[in-house]
């Protein structure tokens, strides 16, 4: 079966790349360039030491590699995405967008259409329920990372691969060093690839600017500071603020008047919401129920985190609805509400939180 595997020279996506060695497939490598030249500068991925890595690996595995380029469309889909979401207020979520339009959109256009399947290190795994394949959470819960890929289609889903969603991250790394791959110690990446090595709020700053507003208390309407723009800050945010007597958390943002609104305490009520409501909701392999107009017992996550809560999912004339069984803190409008099955196993899909 013609493979496409997606390989970053990251331990999982080596790893991945070793177990189809040893299941008897010969897979086409992909290393996917994002990062791009602006006007002004050069936003990109550390790529150089990657690409080494990945090129290590396809001599040792004997295996053909190309290196192909999406960085325009990574600039004008995802990159653009984040700018805009940001100008608008919200919290953007540019890896779960990056999935479903540059991997497993942009890449298949190009390249992957000439192959059976996609395979990617992502801690993720598949079941199929009456015929229907549907996407499910990886053995690893703290590693899952079927919250970013909660917007996929199910065309791009009937072609994915994931040979490492039935590891925990310690069997990986075990693989990895027995393998003797270059990887095997290698740090986890963290943060959104096309900044590299820039810092986030630098990247705003250059593409959104700043205007001075006030940081307020919600509930005495005291104006305690000031912030350097709206778009710094998001839902639940504490550190940052430059406030004393604290803790402070974000609980609201004015976009119109350029207004922070924070709470004092550890545990604000402030932080916390039942209801959930979320726009443009996306199943990935169809509605599993037959009846929208009946709550449906669900689990969901609104942040990239180990742990599940416990709602239901009502369907109004407005969109969706994520009823929590307990109040949720950080509610940030942009970050998407994950719907999966009430028991944890199958991700449903996920919409837009559509709050502030």
């Amino acid at each position: 079966m013609p493979i496409a595997a997606l390989v970053s020279g990251g331990v999982d996506s080596s790893v991945m790349l070793h177990l189809l060695k040893e299941q008897g497939y010969e897979p086409v490598i992909f290393y996917i360039l994002i990062g791009m030249k602006d006007k002004e500068g050069f936003l990109d991925c550390p790529s150089e030491e990657d690409i080494e890595i990945t090129t290590w690996l396809s001599k040792k595995y004997g295996l053909r590699m190309e290196v192909v380029t999406l960085q325009e469309e990574y600039w004008n889909s995802v990159v653009a995405y984040t700018i805009d979401s940001v100008k608008k207020g919200l919290t953007p979520n540019p890896d779960v967008m990056c999935n479903r339009m540059i991997k497993f959109g942009s890449f298949n256009d190009k390249y992957g259409k000439d192959f059976d399947a996609i395979a990617t290190g992502h801690y993720a795994s598949t079941q199929f329920r009456d015929g229907i394949k549907y996407l499910a959470t990886a053995k690893d819960k703290f590693k899952d990372q079927t919250d970013f890929l909660a917007q996929i289609t199910y065309a791009q889903l009937q072609k994915l691969m994931f040979p490492i969603g039935g590891l925990p991250k310690s069997e990986v790394r075990r693989i990895a060093a027995e393998a003797r791959l270059p990887s095997a110690g290698r740090k986890d990446s963290q943060g959104i690839c096309f900044l590299g090595k820039v810092n986030y709020n630098d990247f705003i700053r250059k593409y959104v600017g700043e205007k001075e507003g006030n940081i307020v208390e919600l509930e005495t309407g005291k104006i305690l500071g000031k912030h350097k723009g709206y778009w710094f800050h998001t839902i639940g945010q504490r550190k940052g603020l430059g406030l004393s007597q604290g803790p402070w958390f974000v609980v609201k943002k004015d976009t119109d008047e350029n207004v922070v609104y924070v709470s004092n305490g550890y545990d604000p009520l402030t932080q916390y919401r039942n209801s959930i409501q979320l726009k443009g909701f996306h199943f990935i392999s169809g509605n599993p129920w037959n009846d929208l107009s009946r709550p449906a017992d669900i689990t969901f996550k609104i942040r990239h985190t180990p742990e599940f809560n416990r709602g239901r999912l009502v369907f109004t004339g407005s969109g969706a609805v994520i009823e929590s069984e307990v109040p949720v803190s950080g509610v940030a409008a942009g970050q998407f509400g994950v719907v999966y099955d009430a028991a944890g196993e199958l991700c449903y899909g996920s919409g837009e939180i559509d709050w502030q």
